[in-house]
């Protein structure tokens, strides 16, 4: 499905992130992937990377370092010609984030660079390697509601949904599409680290109609192959629920 393609893959810490599972059904199904990480996490990443079935070049990107964005294309040049694809797998907020009415603005804006913003800054800084026909694929935690424990973060993913149709809007005349996965909790390290997380997967499983296993990250990445293919030549703007179905539920 993916054969002769090139894609970019942040967010590989460990062989629970969904983004490692990406990279593996890509290079499964014939692409070749580049992975991103940045200071005391890039050993990390370098590590994972060699548990692909074929190891993967990790160069350095921190999102909100605006020299590392600027020579992006650049450096990307040293591992490929062009880029089929990103996957935008970034997510942060301080701790102070999570208590909504007391969060400072020096926590909420960390949370809405990284978070939000970050999404438009990749896209921006891997555009002139992109060929047309190019996908910007990104992960999401349905923002449409007022999640237990989420607070500012849910707030930061509000903006990333926006951030995405805006890119569509202006990426699509470059022939390049954007678009989401708006995954069901998955116990990530991401994950573990929203207080209070334990909440989702207690109650996730019972309330998906498919049901829901918060320990499998497959069924996402899958979805991300797909949306980084050639399957879905005419969608852009969309956000795609990976999730047992809970988002269609009522109470």
């Amino acid at each position: 499905m993916l054969t002769g393609k090139t894609f970019l893959i942040t967010g590989v810490l460990m062989e629970s992130s969904i983004a490692f599972h990406v990279a593996k059904i890509a290079q499964e199904q014939g692409a070749k992937v580049i992975l991103t990480s940045f200071g005391r996490t890039m050993r990390i990443t370098q590590t994972i990377a060699r548990r692909l079935p074929e190891t993967a070049p990790v160069i350095e990107l921190d999102v909100t370092d605006q020299e590392h964005l600027d020579s992006l294309a650049e450096r990307l040049g040293e591992h490929c010609a062009q880029l089929d694809g990103v996957l935008h797998s970034i997510g942060f907020a301080p701790e102070g984030a999570f208590n909504f009415l007391e969060a400072g603005w020096e926590d909420v804006s960390t949370a809405l660079h990284v978070s939000a913003y970050s999404l438009k800054a990749l896209a921006v800084a891997a555009l002139p390697r992109m060929s047309a026909g190019g996908s910007v694929v990104g992960l999401t935690f349905d923002a449409s509601f007022a999640w237990p424990v989420y607070d500012w973060m849910g707030v930061a993913k509000a903006a990333f949904e926006s951030t995405n149709r805006y890119l569509a809007r202006d990426l699509g005349p470059k022939g390049v599409r954007c678009n989401l996965v708006a995954a069901g909790p998955i116990r990530t390290t991401a994950a573990k680290s929203i207080p209070g997380f334990e909440q989702f997967e207690e109650s996730w499983d019972s309330r998906a109609p498919l049901g829901w296993d918060v320990g499998d990250p497959v069924p996402t990445a899958r979805a991300c192959a797909a949306l980084l293919s050639d399957w879905f030549p005419a969608t852009t703007g969309e956000i795609l629920h990976v999730d047992g179905g809970v988002h269609a539920m009522g109470l």
